[in-house]
């Protein structure tokens, strides 16, 4: 594994064609980057929160991490406070440094609505995570949870690489683009099918159907295809259509666990 691991870092970098030496640190999406960041902040940051910076708060202390994005949560405001200063300083004695305009403290959880006028907000703060915007919200029975949507500018995104593989593809026959965008659909719907998440997953699907409908359209001068014989296609090539692949009863389990 260390083999593997010095080949990785000696590669190279592959950039418009041309091969740059890797001086410092992994590539950015390189095959190593993931399992060395694992590696590297298990012992910057998960040992070191568990073993070092629980025993000296005031309250409970979470760190859910992925990679290298990570969320910190504290019971107390001063316990935040005093680990923001201390977590600068430990990433800084390994080379790291947290990205600022990623970095940010917000007051999250139940309280955070009734305390938000007091801060000048009409509603609490939200996290970014992952492509997910994090939000304070209540459940039917009125207690506080943790909503998620699709974070705007991961939607804006993945509306972008349909827009552009529908261009690219609009040539194609049917059942070959039917095959691509279903493929891109299903994999958005896996990630992003999260309880509350829906509208944004209809947003999608709506937005396959006209831009597709608008693509084949513009096969031809005089191509433009009628609503009514586009449903028709629909029916014959069916685009998959958004399911959650977490629901509220699979979510509930999860947080009673």
């Amino acid at each position: 594994m260390i083999s593997l691991i010095r080949r990785w870092l000696n590669a190279g970098i592959l950039e418009d064609g041309a091969l740059h030496p890797n001086e410092e640190g992994t590539p950015q999406g390189g095959s190593i980057s993931v399992l060395l960041s694992d590696v590297y902040l298990h012992y910057v940051l998960d040992l070191w929160l568990e073993r070092v910076v629980k025993t000296r708060l005031r309250g409970e202390a979470y760190l859910v991490r992925y990679i290298d994005d990570f969320v910190l949560c504290f019971q107390y405001r001063e316990d935040a406070l005093r680990v923001q200063n201390a977590l600068r300083k430990r990433l800084g004695k390994f080379g790291l440094s947290l990205e600022p305009s990623k970095t940010k403290l917000v007051e999250f959880g139940r309280f955070a609505q009734t305390h938000a006028p007091k801060r000048g907000r009409k509603r609490p703060e939200t996290i970014y995570f992952l492509g997910f915007t994090l939000y304070c919200t209540r459940n039917q029975k009125g207690n506080f949870k943790v909503g998620m949507r699709t974070e705007k500018s991961r939607l804006q995104r993945s509306l972008a690489h349909l827009r552009d593989l529908m261009r690219r593809m609009r040539h194609l026959p049917l059942p070959e683009q039917v095959i691509n965008l279903n493929r891109f659909l299903r994999g958005h719907y896996a990630y992003y099918g999260i309880a509350g998440n829906i509208r944004a997953l209809q947003k999608v699907h709506r937005f396959v159907e006209r831009y597709w409908h608008k693509m084949l359209s513009s096969r031809s001068r005089k191509g433009y295809i009628p609503w009514e014989i586009f449903h028709r296609i629909k029916a014959r090539y069916p685009l998959t259509r958004p399911k959650l692949r977490l629901p509220y009863r699979e979510l509930q389990a999860l947080a009673v666990l």
